[in-house]
């Protein structure tokens, strides 16, 4: 539900997430597909802004973490597929800005940071290999899987094949891989939740 309330790159990064939180746990390869790509609800129009990179700190990974309860606990509430109201939008600016954040996009801005270097995680190892590498992960693993039904196969492989075609940007700051692999459990715990 929160990527409706954040830039393009949100639905992407949390996808992302969301995938590599579903191969460590759920080992779903179905799931971990429709995962991966947004659903065409939540997709952006093209000329939505470029995620602005920063180099992430513990201070702010730590107020994501510290914030991610009560932005769920507000998110939660809000029917799918509809936009926020204002009353909606103050509580969680109130959030943001109660953990430590400026603002609520200041908030997005990081938590959009953390999801790109997050999808770039290989769950079963926690080592960064990369977005391209992850969705090649899952791709073989689509593969091997001989129970899922040709139909739902079909359809994994081409969203994760399209998920190929349209890769996140590179990780500008390399600092940030070290510090989201420091918080990687509790970031996956955290974040990975999200699953609307």
């Amino acid at each position: 539900m929160r990527a409706l309330l954040r830039p393009a790159f949100t639905a992407l990064g949390v996808a992302c997430l969301i995938s590599a939180a579903s191969l460590a746990s759920s080992g779903t390869a179905l799931a971990q597909a429709k995962q991966q790509a947004a659903p065409p609800a939540q997709a952006a129009p093209a000329q939505q802004p470029a995620l602005k990179q920063i180099a992430l700190s513990d201070k702010q990974i730590d107020g994501v973490l510290a914030a991610q309860k009560d932005m769920d606990a507000i998110t939660a509430k809000l029917p799918e597929n509809s936009a926020p109201d204002q009353k909606v939008m103050a509580q969680l600016e109130a959030v943001a800005k109660k953990h430590g954040f400026a603002s609520y996009d200041d908030y997005n801005n990081v938590v959009d940071n953390i999801s790109l270097v997050l999808g770039g995680f290989d769950p079963a190892t926690k080592k960064y290999v990369g977005n391209e590498a992850v969705i090649k992960a899952q791709i073989a693993q689509v593969d091997a899987d001989k129970k899922m039904p040709a139909k739902d196969k079909k359809e994994a492989l081409d969203e994760l094949n399209q998920a190929l075609k349209t890769p996140a940007p590179a990780v500008e700051n390399k600092a940030n891989i070290d510090l989201v692999g420091k918080y990687y459990d509790k970031l996956v715990a955290a974040l990975g939740d999200d699953q609307n």
